[in-house]
């Protein structure tokens, strides 16, 4: 399981890289999948740790990390919607 989770910190990366460098309006999706990718870390994570693969201590730390990241992340894309829904209003 190790792997996999490696693995979508891998993708997370790449999708929020790719996103960086996009135009405006093409962000949102890939901002979608990393979010998604977060998500499914957390569950992967908290699985490992349930099964005491990993200590408590460690746990916490990569929580945090997730968290702080999936704000990052959720905040860019409530940006990017505001940012769409203004224009189409206007």
């Amino acid at each position: 399981m190790g792997i996999k989770i490696d693995s979508l910190f891998v993708e997370v990366i790449e999708y929020t890289s790719m996103a960086s460098f996009l135009e405006k309006s093409e962000k949102l999706p890939y901002l979608k999948v990393a979010i998604r990718k977060i998500d499914t870390i957390k569950i992967l994570l908290m699985i490992v740790w349930e099964n005491r693969g990993i200590d408590d201590k460690k746990y916490i730390t990569i929580s945090e990390s997730l968290n702080e990241v999936g704000k990052m992340l959720g905040g860019w894309s409530g940006q990017l919607i505001k940012s769409a829904s203004v224009k189409t209003s206007a």
